[in-house]
């Protein structure tokens, strides 16, 4: 299993931070464009909670579609929420979002674990293609915010 973890500070209030990372509609603004991610559910309701269901394709090989769906199982207002895999690509999906108030803004953290299926062969597409692809999404979400947010 892989665990990665990313920061950023963004020079925002705590509720603008929230009020965007909760809204599943925010997501294709920060996938890079060429995993033609598209949210396909429609009923999330005013504000994010636990249960909450999100639907998605995705296309991060060739263009080959691939659906997603995501349950947020925890939540804790302004602090944080988790996000796991029910059904996709990975064998094992647990996004941790952390928001945390500093001086002159909000820190992010992002704590991810993941594992892909097929053993040993998922091990080797890991190392080789998918490791490298998510490190670059969170590469790219961070230089996305930080054009819409500032620095």
């Amino acid at each position: 299993m892989q665990e990665l973890y990313f920061t950023q500070q963004l020079p925002i209030s705590l509720d603008e931070a929230w009020s965007f990372f909760s809204d599943p509609a925010n997501l294709k603004e920060i996938t890079p464009p060429h995993m033609g991610f598209v949210v396909t559910s429609k009923h999330h309701g005013e504000t994010m909670y636990a249960g909450q269901i999100i639907r998605y394709i995705v296309k991060p090989v060739l263009g080959i579609p691939l659906k997603w769906c995501t349950e947020i199982t925890q939540v804790v207002d302004k602090k944080y929420f988790i996000d796991e895999q029910r059904f996709g690509p990975y064998a094992f999906w647990h996004h941790q979002h952390h928001f945390t108030e500093i001086s002159g803004g909000v820190l992010m953290e992002d704590i991810l674990n993941y594992k892909l299926p097929l053993g040993f062969l998922g091990e080797i597409v890991d190392s080789v293609f998918v490791n490298n692809e998510v490190k670059g999404i969170f590469a790219y979400r961070k230089k996305i915010l930080m054009q819409r947010f500032g620095a």
